[in-house]
């Protein structure tokens, strides 16, 4: 789906108040859900009328949508070819990613209330929830059998449990993070889980049980 700018023609002042409503419906969204934030919450924050918002994005849904589109583009602009690197530098690539998201709460809050309710019967944004994590266990896979090619390791058959463990674990860290940040280091833990995964991959070490003794 495109998103503000993307359209030929497209005026100045038009891009912009698209996207002070994709901030203002990140905070409104990130506060109180996809289902009691409203358009009018939105539109009052930037001055609209509900009907200006239904202008500029045809309807909730849509919002939404492009909401999560707007992250994932904001996730990347700082990149030079605006798409996550391939191959091992991925890893270093996640690990820069949750320093980031220290520095962006709204962001984090939007992202981790949408996922959660998109678990939900009918919701709209289940979709693009499936593909994005379909996506980037795809990609993490093969960062996995780059790095393991590179360090002369055959390919071990934990990729795929590791790949969707780095993302559980990202996605773990923001929720607790969000509810008490004072207690996690959000940054921190996740760049321990990212390399802990991926030395398990590489290396791995004794199973759990062996350290269990019977009395």
């Amino acid at each position: 789906m495109a998103i503000s700018g993307t359209s030929t023609g497209t005026r100045p002042e038009t891009e912009q108040k698209r996207i002070d409503i994709l901030r203002a419906a990140i905070e409104t969204f990130g506060a109180k859900g996809s289902t009691n934030g409203t358009l009018t919450d939105i539109a009052e924050q930037v001055g609209m009328t509900h009907a200006g918002v239904l202008h500029h994005f045809g309807s909730k849904n849509n919002l939404l949508l492009e909401v999560l589109e707007f992250r994932d583009r904001d996730d990347v602009a700082h990149l030079a070819d605006q798409h996550i690197p391939g191959g091992p530098a991925l890893f270093a690539h996640l690990v820069a990613t949750a320093q980031r998201n220290a520095l962006r709460p709204g962001i984090v809050q939007v992202f981790t209330v949408l996922s959660a309710e998109s678990v939900t019967e009918g919701h709209p944004a289940t979709a693009y929830f499936q593909e994005r994590y379909r996506n980037l266990r795809a990609e993490i896979d093969a960062a996995f059998r780059a790095l393991c090619a590179q360090e002369g390791v055959t390919d071990p058959d934990t990729i795929d449990r590791a790949a969707a463990s780095i993302l559980a674990v990202m996605d773990g860290l923001q929720l607790q993070w969000l509810l008490d940040p004072a207690s996690v280091d959000l940054a921190g833990a996740s760049e321990f889980a990212i390399e802990a995964i991926v030395n398990g991959v590489l290396r791995p070490g004794r199973e759990l049980t062996s350290y269990v003794h019977d009395a």
